[in-house]
């Protein structure tokens, strides 16, 4: 039964995770960093550091995947 428990949360975890550095990011970006919130512009400095974020992992995995297909890791 409680084997049963772990491997029905496993696929849970790393989505949960995930979610968990979003916020994190989020929440540093909106409230933490002063620069965000001057000018009026805070709602675009957190859009454009999240979709930063976003297209840097992007990158990251890709870049990733072809250093796997060259062989050179």
């Amino acid at each position: 039964m409680e084997r049963e428990l772990s491997s029905s949360r496993e696929p849970l975890l790393p989505r949960a995770l995930g979610f968990a550095a979003g916020a994190m990011i989020f929440v540093v970006v909106e409230e933490i960093i002063p620069e965000c919130q001057r000018g009026g512009n805070a709602s675009l400095a957190t859009a454009g550091a999240m979709i930063g974020f976003a297209v840097m992992m992007v990158l990251d995995v890709a870049f990733g995947l072809v250093d796997c297909w060259v062989g050179t890791r």
